[in-house]
Parts: C-alpha cells; sequence; structure tokens
C-alpha cells in the first residue's frame, strides 16, 4: 500500500515510515521542509507525483502553551492546512488518517471517553486539533484517530525529559499528580495506524495503551527503572501553571479499536521497557 507519511520525522511518523517498510509498503515520510501542509499547491503537487493509495497526517503544531500565544499559527497548522490534505486525497483518489488528540475533551470525565462523547477542548492547541478533526472528517474517506502522551524516538516528550535529567544527575522531581490518562509508544501507535488504514476504516477512533496513571505515577516508574534512589515528590496542577489548561483526565475508550483489531491495546509499560533499552544502547 502506498503510504505518505506527512509530519514523517517526528515521533509518530517516523515510527509509521519503519512501520510501513516493515510491511513491505512503498513509504515515502516528509519533513516539515519537505511538506509544508500550509501550502495546498505543494501537498498537491506532491501527492499527485507519489500518487498514494493512503495519506498519513502527523504533522501539527504541538507547542500547547505556545499556541495559546500563537493561536492564528496553531489554526493555520492544525486546522485549515488538514483540509489541504483532505482535497489532495480527494484529488488521487487516496485515504486519510489524521491524528488528533484527547485534547479535543474538557478533561472533567470521570469514565473513558469514547468516540460519541461531546468535544469541549479548553484550550487553543484542543480546539485548533479539533478543527482539523472536522477539516478531515469532511472527506468521506478519513479516519481520526485519537491519542494522548505519546513517547518514542524522534522528538521530546515527558518520558525522554524525566529520563534525560536522571541521567544528568538530577536527584529529586516534582509531577503533577492530579492529571490522569494514558502513556502511549509511538511504535504501538504506527501499527495500530497502519492496520487501521489497510483496513480501510473511516470516522473516528481511540486508540492509547494501558494501564492508566498519572503523570507523577509515570515519572516514578521511569525513575524506579533507571535510578531508585532518585525522588518523585507528586504535587497539584496548581503547584505547577502553565499557559495552557491541561486535561485532568485524559483516558480515551479504546472499544472500537479493540472490536475492529479483534485484539486488546498494548501495555505501555511494554513499550517503556522496548524504549528505555533502545536509549540505552544509543548513548
Amino acid at each position: 500500500m502506498r503510504t505518505l507519511v506527512f509530519g514523517g520525522a517526528g515521533i509518530v511518523g517516523s515510527a509509521l515510515v519503519r512501520e510501513g517498510r516493515s510491511r513491505g509498503w512503498p513509504v515515502l515520510g516528509l519533513s516539515r521542509g519537505q511538506g509544508e501542509i500550509t501550502d495546498r499547491d505543494r501537498v498537491g503537487d506532491v501527492c499527485a507525483a507519489f500518487r498514494p493509495d493512503l495519506i498519513v497526517n502527523c504533522a501539527a503544531f504541538t507547542k500547547v502553551d505556545l499556541c495559546e500565544s500563537e493561536p492564528a499559527q496553531a489554526f493555520a497548522v492544525n486546522g485549515a492546512a488538514v483540509g489541504n490534505l483532505a482535497r489532495a486525497a480527494e484529488a488521487t483518489g487516496a485515504r486519510l488518517v489524521h491524528l488528533s488528540t484527547d485534547y479535543v475533551f474538557d478533561g472533567r470525565a470521570t469514565s473513558p471517553y469514547d468516540e460519541a462523547h461531546p468535544t469541549a477542548p479548553q484550550s487553543v492547541y484542543g480546539a485548533s486539533k479539533l478543527a482539523g478533526e472536522i477539516e478531515a472528517l469532511a472527506f468521506g474517506r478519513a479516519l481520526v484517530v485519537r491519542t494522548s502522551w505519546i513517547f518514542g524516538s524522534g522528538g521530546p516528550n515527558f518520558v525522554d525529559t524525566i529520563a534525560g535529567r536522571i541521567r544528568d544527575g538530577q536527584k529529586s522531581f516534582r509531577v503533577v499528580d492530579d492529571q490522569v490518562g494514558a502513556p502511549t509508544w509511538a511504535p504501538f501507535l504506527a501499527r495500530a495506524v497502519s492496520d487501521l488504514g489497510e483496513w480501510g476504516t473511516t470516522g473516528l477512533v481511540h486508540y492509547q495503551n494501558r494501564p492508566t496513571v498519572s503523570w507523577y505515577e509515570l515519572a516514578r516508574e521511569i525513575a524506579r527503572r533507571l535510578e531508585p534512589s532518585v525522588e518523585v515528590v507528586p504535587i497539584p496542577t496548581a503547584e505547577a501553571p502553565r499557559p495552557a489548561q491541561r486535561p485532568a483526565y485524559s483516558v480515551l475508550a479504546v472499544d472500537r479499536f479493540e472490536k475492529l483489531a479483534g485484539r486488546s491495546v498494548e501495555s505501555w509499560l511494554d513499550g517503556l521497557t522496548s524504549h528505555l533499552g533502545r536509549r540505552q544502547r544509543s548513548s
């Protein structure tokens, strides 16, 4: 299956390129410079030249706090530009998979958000990603995959930040314990997205790993594996204010994915083992 990945140099995009090639698919992964999705003509030309069966959009403005001060840029990249991909997909006869986020919800739920739950983003980032979902789903052969707390190789993420500080000798961390969600290892996500793309799934699908944890619990697990003497101190969100509001509850219901796939979602604990092992071997 000929697959064109926008944002192909990032955490998820690079994992998708590797996953597709492992399946024997012709895959072209484009960095931002090669495939700027806000450039409608460029997107159209690239898609017309490659003639993909599947277009996957991993490109996004993901600096959540910066989105608050640069809303026009956030909506241009995360919202309107997705329409460029949808139009290109329509013109070339391809299917479109667009990656989205738990930030489209209000974070006030007490049970996992399913695909039918009303959206209510509480930040510019979340609102811009919701705008992108609307652009994608206006195209009939589109799938939006919402996910959360991604970690892996190819870009900054929470796991690497904590691991890096431990490596640099930091002995104590203060980490919020009242934001709950589920980490997702990029190679597991890439496998899921590739499967869904191959099956021709459309609409909305939620995917994240299990089990549910807080950021504090995740940091504690990383420290336990790398340097048990490191102290991880739980704090409330109020003691770590940020420009953009973070969801207090980011757990997604993955029932639809599990029914489609005929398998359970993976454990992020297994992904963490693999990821930390790769970091150690490459250091």
